[in-house]
């Protein structure tokens, strides 16, 4: 799907397509279990907590927040932290 619809040549744990009109939120998010697995490990983390932290990157998308500069990255990376202690009780 990455290559296919966005061209590009490499594995991403989530694609997401925003649909949004106006105040209206709409869109898909394509999750990649098996990369989400692998960033769980390399980042030592708990797959629960990767899986909540895409999912969030997902939907902060089609909230608006951008990823491609680096202080977008910085508000992007605290946003899903946000999402992540939502569900503090997953971290044991």
């Amino acid at each position: 799907m990455n290559k296919e619809h966005l061209s590009h040549d490499y594995f991403t744990d989530i694609i997401t397509f925003d649909y949004s009109d106006g105040d209206q939120i709409s869109g898909d998010l394509f999750l990649s279990i098996d990369r989400i697995r692998d960033n769980a490990k390399t980042h030592n983390a708990l797959f629960f907590n990767e899986l909540i932290r895409v999912i969030a990157h997902g939907h902060l998308h089609l909230l608006g927040y951008k990823d491609k500069l680096k202080s977008d990255q910085t508000e992007m990376r605290l946003q899903e932290e946000r999402w992540i202690a939502a569900f503090e009780p997953y971290d044991a």
